[in-house]
Parts: C-alpha cells; structure tokens; sequence
C-alpha cells in the first residue's frame, strides 16, 4: 500500500511535463498492477458543470483492444461505465457469457475475450473518473473493488482536481498578465480615436472594438497598429463607424444626450480637428 502511493506521488506535477489529465494513463497502468488477475484497465475523466455542461470525456487504455469497450458505453450511453457514474457506486460483471444487462458493451468485450470486468467511480466536486479493470476469466476480479484500487482511484481522482485547479490558475495569471501588458497600449489608441474623432472614452473603445472584429484581429494587436502608425490609414474607417455607431445611437430612446460633441468632417468625409 505504501508503494502505491509512494509512486503515485511521483507522478510529475510540472505544468510543461504533464498535461491536463496525462495522469489517467498512469493511473490505468497502476489499476492493472493492483490486481494480478486482470488482462487490462480504463480510466476515464469527465467534468460537467452545474448545468451538466463539459468537455468530452478523456480515456487511457493498457491495451488498444480495450478502447472500443470504452467508446461504446459513451455511444450507446448504457454500460458498467455509465451505471457506475450514475450510481455512484461500482458496478461488476462477474461472467459477461451470461450477463444481459449492456448488450453493445457485451459484445465488445466478448470479441475482445474478456469475460469480466470492474468498475469504480470516484468524483470529486464536478469531476468524475472512473477506473475499470478487465478480466480474461469469470469471477475472478472479487478483490478489485476495494482495497488497494479503490485507494490508487481515490488518490488519482484528488490529483486530477488538484492539477486541473492548478491549471486553471495559471491561465487566469497569464490572462490578468496579458490583460495588463496590452491595457496601456489600448488607452493610448482610444485616447488617439478620441482626438481624431472628438469623442468621448466610451465611443472611442466601442469603436476599437468593432474595428477589431471587421478586421478580425485582436484588440491588442489593433491598438498596437494603431499607436505605431500614429492611425494613418484607418481614419476614413474609423469615421464610417463612428458615423453608423452615431445612427444607431440616436435611432435609441433619449438618443442625443450626454453623447459627447458631434463628429465634424471634412468634404472627403474625415473628421476635422
């Protein structure tokens, strides 16, 4: 037991060495390892939501023929996999010659040769993993849903959430880092727009932003363009949209107030300082 978690603790927790859940492939082959009786094993990994929303779900193998026993349970939506999910508790084939309860699953796993198979749920908030060990004989994986597996599953399961909320973090730092070294460059682009176009904040970003989505680049990137060519190029541009935002603006109730100055234009429709 204590060389379980031993190496499991060794499983690489470097953001760049391991990606999102690269531990389920470990955690398959120490499944397998826990039970000598067993031919092979599955892992698999799904998160939903509050609202039941979530990433397709992620699976390991030990052996390639064990994939399509996998793929039709998600297919189907019936199987050891789903009902351990929806029950919250392991569900067992002890001789798949005689079990009738997962047809597609049934037949799959007979081409396969394989007569039996465990299946443990663990979930952990909006994750849910479970952990499947197969065998080449009836009755004979007994032991595999307590014990030892129940504990690799329990600890993998804590260190899928774990790395998954770690993973999390560092996309926000690096949002919030992003968000913070363009922000400076994106207010002295709409403070361009402002004088270019007497405008006030609020219209000078709306217009960035709609530029940013007719051109199909980023704000960002945009707003850099923009303060390196001190606009040159875009003025006629930014004009037209100004001049439609304006339409929009005074087609809306109580349009015309507190809008800032209007635009003036020159005969070639740029605005004039």
């Amino acid at each position: 037991m204590n060389v379980l978690m031993a190496e499991y603790r060794d499983f690489p927790r470097d953001r760049e060495a391991r990606p999102p859940d690269g531990g389920l492939a470990d955690l398959a082959e120490q499944a397998a390892s826990c039970n000598p009786a067993c031919c092979g094993a599955t892992a698999t990994v799904i998160t939903q939501d509050a609202a039941g929303q979530g990433e397709p779900p992620s699976t390991a193998v030990t052996h390639p023929d064990l994939s399509p026993l996998v793929a039709v349970q998600w297919e189907a939506g019936e199987g050891p996999i789903p009902s351990a999910l929806e029950s919250g508790r392991p569900a067992a084939a002890e001789d798949l010659l005689r079990d009738e309860r997962w047809p597609g699953y049934r037949a799959k796993a007979l081409d396969a040769g394989v007569r039996s198979s465990v299946t443990l749920p663990f979930r952990r908030h909006a994750l849910a993993v479970t952990l499947t060990v197969y065998g080449f004989r009836p009755g004979f994986l007994q032991d595999a849903g307590h014990g030892a597996t129940v504990l690799l599953g329990d600890l993998a399961t804590t260190g899928l959430l774990r790395d998954r909320q770690y993973l999390d973090v560092l996309t926000e730092v690096d949002q919030l880092d992003t968000a913070l070294r363009t922000r400076p460059v994106v207010d002295q682009a709409c403070g361009m727009v402002m004088y270019v176009l007497q405008c006030e904040a609020d219209t000078a970003m709306t217009l960035l932003r709609r530029l940013s989505q007719r051109t199909n680049r980023k704000l960002s990137d945009l707003a850099e363009a923009l303060v390196r060519t001190r606009g040159r190029g875009v003025e006629a541009q930014l004009a037209r949209l100004a001049e439609r935002l304006g339409e929009t603006t005074a087609a809306a109730p109580g349009a015309g107030r507190g809008h800032g100055p209007a635009i003036r234009r020159t005969p070639d429709g740029c605005p004039s300082s």
